[in-house]
């Protein structure tokens, strides 16, 4: 069957570690995928290659996040998903001014998900029960704060608590489900020490590495009844 026959799967954020594995997998399923970008990353190209269709966005603005939706409504009558997956991790500085740091956090992980569910609703709707999902990805820290990630935290706490809200208020057409995770792959530049500071946090203490969450994706995305919850992938770090 040829791909123009299904509903691609919006992933913001989806040309760079999770978002890009993400991606690359729906594509070996033939699973069509939309992937928003804010800058170039060497991954597009291979991305395209494997049939994605790529479109950069400015989440900054609450123009861009219209503007984005826009195009994508232009372009596709239906949305099979929305994976949530734009992020920013910045931390309280001296250099910056508080409420900056807050409002830009609020941005990615408030605004952008709040508005883009609500101006692409219609596109998740009609499929059938169950026939659509969202899925956010929020952070282990929505359950125990950060001294030095306060706006971070804060933010990524309200898209939980709107994982709850559309769940209610798409149902039963579409799935809202939230993915929490705490350390899941380091960067290249992360030291020993750091890695094994890191590690030893969780109770697994492993790097488990993107595919914990991609097939928690696809396990939600198979399941007709699992909605408004959120799922920790975190090796049992709130736990510690």
């Amino acid at each position: 069957m040829s791909n123009t026959h299904f509903a691609p799967v919006l992933i913001t954020g989806g040309a760079r570690r999770i978002g890009l594995a993400l991606a690359k997998s729906l594509l070996q399923k033939n699973q069509p995928v939309i992937v928003a970008y804010r800058s170039e990353y060497p991954a597009l190209t291979e991305l395209i290659d494997l049939g994605a269709e790529c479109i950069q966005a400015d989440f900054s603005s609450n123009q861009g996040i219209y503007q984005f939706a826009a195009t994508v409504q232009q372009r596709h009558a239906k949305l099979r998903a929305i994976v949530h997956n734009a992020s920013a991790w910045l931390a309280e500085s001296p250099g910056t001014p508080p409420e900056q740091t807050m409002a830009t956090m609020l941005q990615i992980h408030v605004y952008t998900p709040y508005l883009l569910n609500q101006l692409l609703e219609n596109t998740l709707r009609g499929q059938g029960n169950a026939g659509a999902d969202v899925i956010h990805l929020t952070d282990f820290v929505v359950e125990k704060g950060s001294a030095r990630h306060i706006a971070y935290a804060a933010s990524k706490a309200a898209l939980d608590n709107m994982t709850r809200s559309f769940a209610k208020k798409m149902a039963p057409d579409v799935k809202v489900n939230a993915i929490a995770p705490a350390l899941i792959l380091f960067n290249p530049a992360d030291d020993a020490l750091y890695r094994k500071q890191a590690l030893d946090k969780s109770l697994m203490k492993v790097e488990p590495g993107e595919d914990e969450i991609v097939e928690l994706v696809h396990y939600l995305m198979r399941s007709r009844y699992v909605t408004g919850r959120t799922h920790g992938v975190d090796g049992g770090r709130p736990l510690r």
